[in-house]
């Protein structure tokens, strides 16, 4: 981690540390992973329910690829299909696997990720911060939910370690995005550190 990210610290949530708050610890430390690299700081962890175990997990690597879709879940999705045991429960019944995981991410699912969501199957999301910008849980759009998209809608429910999760995404947008177009390139960034 850079000298930026050191001052980062992850609230122990007043002692309480439920299976949810655990995995997104794991999560947020991807997010700062990403930061470190220069991605867009969102982590996330896929668990499959019937062992409790992480099997899969991504940060964004949009700028790494020069691939716009390499959304942190994108990256977690294909953690999961590259392991032989999990392909072949997708293959079998992919509607009865998908149901069993659960995703944990730092900020909500953008339209994008939240679609793709909905058409594996996934059976629950947490998110720790909103995306007041491209939500797709939520914030601006409701793919989760939405009666009239086919397959079936899912469970989401953000504020996980919400506040560490803004506080990592400020870091990075305070600073320069070297991979910015030069007109968007952003100056005189102050990061502001109170949360609504």
């Amino acid at each position: 981690m850079n000298d930026q990210q050191d001052d980062i610290t992850i609230d122990n949530n007043n002692g309480i540390e439920t299976v949810h708050h655990k995995h997104m610890k794991v999560a947020l430390e991807l997010a700062l992973e990403a930061h470190s690299v220069g991605e867009v700081p969102v982590g996330c962890v896929f668990v499959y329910e019937p062992t409790g175990a992480i099997i899969g997990r991504g940060r964004n690597k949009t700028n790494e690829s020069l691939n716009g879709t390499r959304h942190a879940e994108f990256e977690g999705i294909d953690m999961i299909l590259a392991q032989k045991e999990y392909f072949t429960k997708i293959q079998d019944s992919p509607r009865l696997f998908w149901k069993d995981v659960t995703l944990y991410v730092t900020i909500e699912p953008c339209v994008m990720c939240a679609s793709a969501l909905r058409q594996l199957g996934i059976g629950h999301v947490y998110f720790g911060a909103g995306n007041d910008r491209f939500g797709g849980n939520g914030s601006v759009f409701n793919i989760h939910t939405d009666t009239e998209l086919p397959q079936s809608p899912y469970p989401s429910e953000g504020g996980y370690y919400r506040g560490e999760a803004i506080i990592i995404l400020r870091k990075f947008y305070v600073g320069e995005n070297m991979h910015a177009p030069e007109p968007k390139k952003k100056k005189h960034r102050v990061l502001k550190e109170d949360l609504p």
